[in-house]
């Protein structure tokens, strides 16, 4: 795994003996890009329930994002809301050192921060293209390899992708193609992130969802959805934070490497 530079915060903490503090009780830390809304918004109030600290970030979600905040701190957790794109490997440095910062370590990146466009593949810009990459793909590759040292300094860690749950077929999809390739090599990526880190017990998996209602698409298109999913319904947010909170688990130390469907049954 690439190491930070000598000069960032993390580095600067980790030579200070921060590390020492790491058998200390203190509360758990998650780190979740594009926390603000959605499922990254119920994954951090159930979080705050348990008493974690969440350090959520977001890119124009400026008032849902403090909401959030206020509302895991009542929940009983700690709470820092922070604006920036990961699809910049920069701001995902200043991000991960802010953390640390604010709480000298990172128990789970939950990677929730993925953009979304429909549009044909013919009709694709290139703009366009690279923004679904950067900001689903690219973006857990940048935030994981900067998590990483700081996990593999505790020798434990978890991380937990958003891909979908037709992803391993690769099939062909003309209307959301750059977006579901990204979503593909997610699992491609958290596989060998899995691989890399199982050593120093770090787990890596992917929670796929099918069609979940978390505010992002039109709720009359999801209802007409219906009749395709095998279960007979639509997903809610609180199904996908209870596959998160799973691979969180202790119960799942040993799952690493998978990808976790959460669609009742649709995209087999």
């Amino acid at each position: 795994m690439t190491r930070r530079p000598r000069n960032s915060a993390v580095a600067l903490l980790l030579s200070l003996g921060i590390n020492a503090c790491y058998s200390c009780p203190m509360r758990k830390v998650a780190l979740i890009p594009g926390g603000a809304k959605g499922i990254g918004r119920e994954v951090g109030l159930r979080l705050g329930e348990r008493g974690w600290a969440v350090a959520l970030c977001y890119r124009k979600s400026h008032n849902e994002a403090e909401s959030t905040a206020r509302a895991i701190e009542k929940q009983g957790g700690k709470a820092l809301a922070v604006h920036a794109d990961v699809s910049m490997p920069e701001v995902c440095e200043a991000l991960v050192d802010r953390v640390m910062e604010w709480q000298g370590r990172i128990d789970a990146l939950i990677h929730c921060a993925g953009p979304y466009h429909r549009l044909n593949l013919l009709d694709e810009t290139p703009t366009g293209w690279r923004e679904m990459f950067a900001g689903n793909l690219d973006s857990l590759f940048y935030m994981a390899r900067l998590v990483a040292p700081v996990m593999i300094q505790q020798q434990t860690g978890r991380i937990v992708a958003f891909s979908m749950a037709n992803a391993d077929r690769l099939m062909a999809q003309t209307q959301l193609t750059a977006h579901y390739l990204s979503k593909v090599g997610v699992l491609g990526l958290v596989r060998s992130l899995a691989k890399a880190l199982a050593r120093h017990k770090i787990t890596v998996n992917a929670v796929s969802p099918g069609f979940v209602d978390s505010g992002s698409v039109d709720s009359g298109e999801l209802a007409s959805l219906v009749t395709s999913i095998p279960a007979g319904r639509i997903g809610t947010v609180a199904d996908a934070a209870n596959a998160v909170l799973y691979l969180l688990s202790e119960e799942a130390s040993y799952v690493t490497g998978t990808s976790l469907h959460v669609s009742g049954g649709w995209g087999m």
